[in-house]
């Protein structure tokens, strides 16, 4: 490998924000089932190229790219709502659910997606297109939409969760019992959040299908991985913050996730062995508490109970 210049640096790093602006979305819709709702949900793996799937047979049928995009996140909605009748109703213990929905989703999509295992959008106008005709490049457009998008779901979700139902979802997740006794119908609550978090994930996979020009079947395999090595990197920057500091903070570890494994390419890695890399990052990333534990430095994230009190 050559010797990496600072305009290399800055192009990888560009490169890096483009892209992982677009997953931190996807990292939220994660946090949310796995830090707020504590339930451990692998529908992500099916929703998001749900998502990308919707999005993209969506504009190559004329549809404009915002309504491509929304239709997305509303297929996102109804995967959670899936999952969250299989937990929630028939009592399926929630890992389980999430691989059943993850596995059906699997032929839905390639049914939204006229059983092809991937739609090109070459060619095709998408959300990113209007804003490079206003002169900015491919990377800064994505970018700027990318924060955007983030910016706005962030806003919303600090709304939403202020809220007297976002509250009894905190409450769920916190201590289910004692908000059982308190009159919450915590049912309800667990599949309001798998809505809002699998939403997310297409909202994350209909952007990504249209910064990348195609939709491919086989895109949310590995994604779960993604979403909690970007958690587990906001939380090692910054623990026991205001919810929204933490929907920040993951924005921010989605970006440097990316630029990690940027980094790793560098050193000719075979982009089929980007999912280790993936799963190394993520070990030393949840390592760290143990570390820190075992040489007495303060400052990681420790245990659940101290994440439980980021979102208060």
């Amino acid at each position: 490998m050559t010797i990496m210049t600072i305009s290399d640096f800055l192009t990888i790093f560009q490169s890096a924000t483009s892209q992982g602006v677009l997953w931190s979305l996807l990292a939220i819709g994660v946090y949310l089932t796995f830090r707020i709702l504590d339930i451990a949900d692998l529908t992500a793996e099916g929703s998001f190229p749900l998502g990308a799937g919707i999005a993209a047979i969506s504009i190559t049928n004329g549809f404009s790219p915002v309504l491509a995009t929304i239709l997305g996140f509303c297929g996102g909605v109804l995967a959670g709502l899936i999952s969250g009748l299989l937990h929630t109703k028939l009592k399926i213990p929630a890992l389980l659910a999430g691989i059943i929905t993850m596995t059906g989703l699997y032929s839905i999509t390639n049914r939204v997606m006229g059983k092809a295992p991937n739609i090109s959008l070459l060619g095709e106008s998408t959300i990113f297109t209007w804003i490079q005709d206003l002169g900015l490049t491919k990377v800064n457009a994505v970018i700027v939409v990318g924060f955007i998008v983030a910016l706005l779901v962030i806003a919303v979700l600090y709304v939403f969760f202020k809220t007297e139902i976002g509250l009894a979802i905190r409450a769920t997740g916190d201590n289910i019992d004692m908000s059982e006794a308190n009159g919450i119908n915590t049912d309800n609550m667990k599949m309001i959040g798998y809505m809002i978090s699998n939403g997310c994930i297409s909202l994350s996979g209909a952007l990504i299908a249209q910064n990348n020009g195609f939709a491919d079947l086989n895109s949310g395999v590995g994604t779960i991985v993604i979403g909690l090595a970007s958690i587990i990197i906001a939380e090692v920057l910054l623990r026991n913050k205001p919810l929204l500091i933490r929907l920040l903070t993951i924005v921010a570890g989605s970006i440097i996730y990316r630029f990690i494994l940027a980094i790793v390419f560098e050193f000719n890695v075979e982009p089929s062995d980007s999912k280790i890399a993936s799963a190394i990052v993520l070990v030393i990333c949840l390592s760290l508490p143990q570390v820190q534990s075992k040489l007495g430095i303060h400052g990681f994230p420790g245990k659940r109970k101290n994440a439980k009190k980021e979102v208060n």
